[in-house]
């Protein structure tokens, strides 16, 4: 077996390689690697959106003030997670309430141009209640974004920055992507993109590359969820009234 500092050094390489040519490549044919993570949900939001985080811990309304300062962010959880007070500060509106009554909470707020739940469902009391209080506060013509670990995960390795689902002890419930799926329609929403497992081209060839080294350290690292398809993403947009409306 190489030396630790000799693998390192190659991994690293590769990294670098993979990002270069992988630069060079959405260059010549974006549409083959456009991303659908919420970063790129964020980019495509009309100025001054009026935008609902749910479950907005471990900085979020920082991350996406400092990516999109004109949207109006509205941000609600059930505790300050891995919160810094300077996220707090940016945000225009910031909610703490009981997770006993989270879902509804958001069914008293909005209307909202877009709403973002980003790895929050796997951990609320009743996630399902969570997902129709979301929809019943979108505008028609409004976007949402959903990711959650796939159902699959549950039978994944476990390592270090979650891989199986209950390497978290604070995930609560396996999400089933079929069910919100079906919540999303009842509401009048149309799927604008859906992945039971999300594995964007770039980042699962990343993943393949340094799966060894994310199993000798038994350690998720750049491209390990991508190469497993770790994350349920769902991208939709209200275009209709629906049964959960107010």
């Amino acid at each position: 077996m190489l030396p630790k500092q000799t693998r390192d050094v190659a991994f690293s390489f590769v990294v670098a390689s993979m990002r270069y040519v992988g630069l060079r490549l959405v260059r010549k044919a974006p549409f083959l690697f456009r991303m659908r993570f919420k970063q790129d949900f964020l980019r495509r939001l009309p100025p001054g959106a009026k935008l609902l985080d749910v479950g907005c811990g471990n900085d979020s309304p920082g991350l996406i003030k400092r990516l999109r300062p004109d949207v109006h962010y509205t941000g609600i959880d059930v505790g300050d997670y891995n919160q810094p007070s300077s996220a707090i500060d940016l945000a225009d509106e910031y909610l703490i309430c009981d997770p006993r009554e989270f879902a509804e909470r958001i069914s008293t707020l909005g209307p909202f141009d877009a709403i973002i739940s980003a790895h929050n469902l796997e951990h609320c009391n009743e996630p399902y209640e969570v997902v129709c209080s979301m929809i019943s506060v979108l505008k028609r013509g409004g976007a949402l974004y959903l990711s959650f670990p796939c159902e699959d995960s549950v039978s994944f390795p476990s390592r270090v920055g979650t891989l199986n689902f209950y390497d978290d002890p604070t995930h609560q419930h396996v999400i089933s992507f079929d069910r919100i799926i079906g919540y999303l329609g009842d509401g009048g929403c149309s799927i604008q993109f859906a992945s039971r497992r999300y594995r964007p081209l770039l980042l699962f060839l990343l993943g393949f590359f340094s799966e060894p080294k994310s199993i000798s350290s038994n350690r998720v690292i750049d491209g390990t969820w991508a190469y497993w398809g770790f994350e349920s993403l769902i991208w939709a947009k209200r275009v209709a009234p629906g049964k959960f409306d107010r």
